[in-house]
């Protein structure tokens, strides 16, 4: 079985960049076909990974992300992240992860590490983010603190390489059983003993669930990669200390901003 995601955005007089997908455990992807717009590949210059450059001719512009359906593998580069201020964990937050995650098997060190930071968040999309004014993800001390599927992975994903356990982030769609997908998603990975687990905190604390465990799904539905790693960086569009590419994107005034008005499509098989 086949899958592609189609994500339609209105054309600009400026340039529109996207990821160019990546592939995973569940799935490779065979590439991303653009239409509405003359298209320049690029390499991102912290990641490595390629970037759509795409010059819109249309009033729309399609971006088509197919994927085999056959078992893949993340890119290395997703469990090397550059330092950042989104990757950066506060001594604070060093020394607790270390602390929860304590001894044993990494996985069951990795677990901890999860429940702890579930533990940390109720879910919502906070007008400031947690780590809003900071050059590190900061210590999170004690109650609750509001964040979306970026600021709890952030805090997890800090957490586990202050504890030395290989991650990386992902970023791409989730199609609920039930609705449209309408923004992107993000989730994290581990790499342990040569095996890759994939986390998904939020998911678990949307539905009233604090035991999280490396599991993509609980709530159900379906996802794709597209994209990995925080603070993307592309001085010949005009970007920096990027903090998440998922969703086409265009710049203004200087800046990366998304699209208000966007179609997100998932179609199986990709052939429809």
């Amino acid at each position: 079985m086949t899958y592609a995601v189609e994500i339609v955005v209105p054309g600009t007089e400026g340039p529109v960049f996207a990821p160019a997908g990546v592939s995973s455990p569940a799935s490779v992807c065979s590439g991303c076909t653009v239409t509405g717009g003359r298209v320049e590949r690029l390499s991102e210059a912290t990641s490595g990974q390629e970037l759509l450059l795409v010059a819109p001719e249309a009033a729309e512009v399609t971006f088509r992300y197919d994927y085999s359906g056959q078992p893949g593998t993340y890119p290395e580069a997703i469990f090397h992240p550059v330092p950042s201020r989104y990757t950066r964990a506060a001594p604070a937050l060093e020394e607790e992860a270390r602390e929860v995650a304590g001894t044993g098997d990494d996985l069951t060190r990795a677990l901890r590490i999860a429940r702890a930071t579930a533990e940390r968040f109720d879910y919502g999309h906070p007008e400031r983010k947690f780590t809003d004014g900071f050059d590190h993800v900061p210590h999170l001390a004690c109650g609750l603190t509001e964040g979306s599927c970026v600021d709890i992975h952030t805090y997890f994903l800090a957490s586990l390489r202050a504890a030395g356990i290989e991650a990386g982030y992902v970023v791409g769609y989730f199609f609920p059983e039930v609705g449209d997908c309408t923004s992107g998603h993000c989730w994290a990975v581990t790499r342990i003993g040569g095996q890759t687990q994939e986390w998904d905190i939020s998911h678990f604390l949307q539905i009233g669930r604090r035991d999280a465990g490396p599991a993509l799904n609980p709530k159900g539905g379906f996802r794709m990669p597209v994209g990995h790693s925080t603070a993307l960086c592309h001085p010949g569009i005009g970007f920096a200390d990027l903090k998440l590419l998922v969703e086409p994107m265009m710049m203004r005034d200087g800046e990366a901003v998304r699209f208000d008005t966007k179609r997100i499509r998932l179609l199986m098989p990709a052939t429809a």
